[in-house]
């Protein structure tokens, strides 16, 4: 079997704050497009733009709102409030445009969320957006959706080539593994081959424990037991890398790529090489992309959606690893050997 990336020509559906989307539904009757840097790349996705305060019914312009008591998780226990700037007391509207919104997140299917920090309802790590202040994070609608482990994206990374090509690539391997259906051990070691590598650059202490822990299943494994590893797959392919990993990430498999192909590709260079952030996010679209022309497996972004109207029909159902790309891209050859 040929070793090539998974292909994917479903657009993934990606929730978003409406603010984020430049819709004027900030209190202040203000919003951002957050979404003007990704260019015809957003066409690549669905999208699926909400907000909890206007689906409450709290209208635009509006005094603007603060959590009260605790956070946004208490606030479903009924242990803290949702109040607005003259006091009052607006925490059961603001629920239920929290409900309305996650039931329209569900109808859609979203894999995932773009949410804006600093808000009391969506913010997820900050409900305030004064300096040094956090707030009570989580906000009311952040905390439903921490609950329901949707992939969570901060706005703020959109508009960074290189953190938004990071999240980007986990979210197609995400949506992918998480829709994929698992029953066998078969099943799990094959799908686990195609982002163990991805997974190895997140947390490599973690991914090497559960390749050893898959390796050692039975023929029979309980779906109680597949359920666990899939949530633990999922949950790591949820945190971001660092650029740090990234570009070594990218020279091993630029290394393998040219150890396969006998080819170069002019503009790829070594992660001592002083470039910025947006060079970076260049190279890896540039290795993305040649890679996947040239069928050779690119580890890094194992998940790549492709627009069925405007490829020949690739689909592989399987991707089987040997010996040589392993002991590449997991790191246990020596660069100057495998690039030889």
């Amino acid at each position: 079997m040929e070793k090539k990336n998974v292909v994917i020509h479903e657009k993934i559906t990606i929730g978003i704050s409406a603010c984020c989307m430049g819709s004027p539904v900030r209190y202040n009757n203000k919003g951002w497009d957050m979404l003007e840097n990704l260019g015809r790349e957003k066409s690549d996705f669905n999208w699926c733009p909400v907000c909890a305060e206007t689906m409450a019914g709290l209208g635009v312009p509006r005094d603007p709102i603060h959590l009260s008591g605790g956070d946004g998780a208490m606030v479903w226990l009924g242990e803290a409030l949702v109040k607005n700037r003259r006091g009052r007391d607006v925490t059961e509207e603001v629920k239920l445009g929290c409900t309305t919104c996650l039931d329209t997140l569900k109808r859609s299917n979203a894999s995932a969320y773009i949410y804006m920090d600093g808000s009391p309802t969506c913010g997820v790590y900050r409900t305030s957006l004064k300096k040094q202040k956090r707030g009570n994070p989580p906000g009311i609608f952040g905390a439903m959706l921490l609950e329901e482990e949707m992939f969570l994206i901060p706005a703020t990374d959109v508009q960074s080539p290189i953190k938004w090509w990071d999240w980007r690539r986990r979210l197609l391997a995400f949506h992918w593994f998480k829709t994929l259906p698992l029953s066998t051990k078969d099943d799990l070691y094959r799908a686990w081959y195609v982002v163990k590598f991805l997974c190895q650059e997140i947390d490599d202490e973690w991914a090497r424990k559960m390749g050893r822990r898959l390796a050692d299943l039975g023929k029979i494994v309980e779906e109680e037991t597949v359920l666990e590893i899939r949530k633990e797959i999922l949950e790591t392919l949820r945190k971001p890398s660092t650029v740090s990993k990234i570009t070594h990430s990218l020279w091993k498999n630029y290394a393998f790529y040219r150890k396969t192909k006998g080819e170069t590709v002019e503009g790829i260079h070594s992660p001592d090489f002083r470039r910025n952030v947006t060079s970076i996010a260049k190279e890896l679209l540039l290795m993305e992309r040649t890679a996947f022309e040239e069928e050779v497996f690119f580890a890094s972004s194992p998940v790549i959606y492709r627009d069925k109207r405007r490829m020949p029909k690739v689909l592989p159902e399987d991707i089987e690893m040997d010996e040589e790309i392993e002991s590449t891209l997991s790191g246990e050859l020596p660069l100057e050997e495998i690039t030889e």
